[in-house]
């Protein structure tokens, strides 16, 4: 689908602000799409469309639209535009949830139950939540959605004494954790390349042998203590994670 042109217009970069056009314009057009006013996948008209009704140079568009795109908002596809992307680009340097994050992009995101229950700790799960094999655990078991479509797995493990009351989880489960003061305030991931099979490309419609992100997650407390051991299966067409880098300066050698 097509961006309508008549609503770009309240999204003019205003001349009394100080703020550089483009930013201002990248501004706007941001918040266009993270509040739900373009959707995934949506065609923005073309550069002398948007230049004419925005009333800017086609420099301050590519500026403002690269900016965008750096931020995993929109991507250029060679001979066809400029589209609202459907991969999400996550920063690997804030501790989010994903309901979090699929509403910061203008999607809505739902759950699925698979499993749930209380079980007992199979050894990776007792190491880390720093408990005893066979202790009881709460497992959930989840398909996380955005806008009705499938993006991840998550096999989420917790003490049975943070989870009391599973049916009042919802859809996010660090909103049902922040609310009996257990949300994680920190956490250490992993992440690696894997190949989704069977029942698991089943549940996330993607066929046999398709790419994946296989990603463990401890979350942790003020007190330093392990709330959540977290494994989830993400799909490679749908998500990027994204680290930034500083360079760390040597003490013995001049910055360049």
């Amino acid at each position: 689908m097509t961006v309508e042109l008549a609503p770009l217009a309240d999204l003019r970069p205003d001349p009394d602000d100080s703020a550089p056009l483009y930013l201002q314009l990248a501004k706007r057009l941001t918040e266009a799409i993270r509040n739900g006013r373009w959707k995934a996948g949506d065609a923005l008209p073309s550069e002398r469309q948007m230049c004419e009704i925005l009333g800017v140079s086609r420099v301050t568009l590519r500026k403002a639209l690269d900016t965008l795109a750096a931020d995993g908002l929109v991507e250029a596809r060679h001979g066809s535009g400029t589209f609202v992307s459907d991969r999400v680009h996550q920063p690997m340097s804030v501790l989010t949830s994903f309901s979090y994050d699929m509403e910061s992009r203008g999607q809505t995101p739902s759950s699925r139950w698979l499993k749930h229950g209380y079980f007992p700790a199979t050894p990776e799960e007792a190491m880390a939540l720093g408990s005893t094999p066979g202790d009881t655990i709460f497992r959930l078991h989840r398909l996380r959605l955005a806008d009705g479509e499938p993006m991840a797995i998550e096999i989420a493990v917790l003490s049975r004494h943070d989870v009391p009351d599973p049916a009042a989880i919802g859809t996010s489960l660090y909103a049902y954790l922040a609310a009996r003061g257990r949300e994680p305030v920190r956490a250490l991931e992993h992440l690696r390349a894997t190949i989704l099979h069977g029942e698991d490309a089943s549940v996330l419609s993607m066929p046999d042998n398709s790419p994946a992100l296989y990603i463990t997650r401890i979350g942790y407390l003020t007190d330093g203590k392990v709330v959540e051991f977290t494994r989830s299966y993400y799909r490679g067409d749908r998500y990027d994670f994204v680290a930034e880098l500083h360079r760390q300066p040597d003490a013995s050698t001049p910055a360049e």
